[in-house]
């Protein structure tokens, strides 16, 4: 079995390569999404980010406060730094677990999706990452219409990133999202099939 680790900036459209590996018989674990069960349903982290965000980062009904977290996560990188040190190790378990499981099942290839897998230290648990890439006024239309937010916000989140040029430095795949969703979707079985074969 091989892991492929997916990334790239928001908006970038990592997501859409996801859909386009799985098509392709890939299995994908998306970071984000275990990661925001694992807010709300892991008890020991749970506490965690109480006690370093207070009681408001959970609504009354138990779910998570993404605003109240956002609002304060985003104010610097000490805060962004600290809630990544709460999650990611979390996410990591949870990651290996899910390979422990396609390697029984007879998976081909697991892919780990994630925006921050350099930042996370995940690369190291990886076979090979691909970094898709796109233009920056794709990338912000696309997140400004997704998430209805503004331009700055989109930047603001940006900043938080590694640039472009880093994570194609650091790839070893890129896939570059500058053209038709089709030639997206070709681009991305191209991939699998250099994964598979690996």
């Amino acid at each position: 079995m091989t892991t492929l680790g997916v990334t790239g900036g928001i908006g970038s459209g990592k997501t859409t390569v996801c859909g386009f590996l799985a098509e392709q018989g890939a299995r994908v674990f998306y970071a984000d999404l275990e990661a925001k069960r694992l807010m709300t349903e892991h008890e020991g982290l749970r506490a965690d980010i109480v006690d370093a965000f207070g009681e408001e980062s959970y609504s009354d009904d138990g779910s998570l406060n993404r605003k109240h977290l956002a609002d304060v996560v985003f104010q610097s990188p000490e805060r962004v730094e600290q809630i990544n040190a709460l999650v990611h190790p979390r996410v990591h378990e949870a990651f290996a677990a899910a390979a422990d499981r396609a390697e029984e099942e007879g998976v081909e290839v697991l892919v780990h999706e994630a925006a921050l897998i350099f930042e996370s230290g995940g690369d190291k648990h990886l076979d090979a990452v691909a970094v898709v890439v796109a233009p920056d006024e794709d990338r912000i239309a696309r997140v400004v219409e997704r998430d209805d937010t503004t331009e700055d916000e989109v930047r603001a989140r940006m900043s938080h990133q590694l640039s472009q040029e880093e994570l194609r430095r650091r790839a070893d795949y890129v896939v570059e999202n500058d053209g038709t969703l089709d030639d997206l979707r070709r681009k991305s079985v191209d991939l699998y099939h250099s994964v598979a074969g690996a």
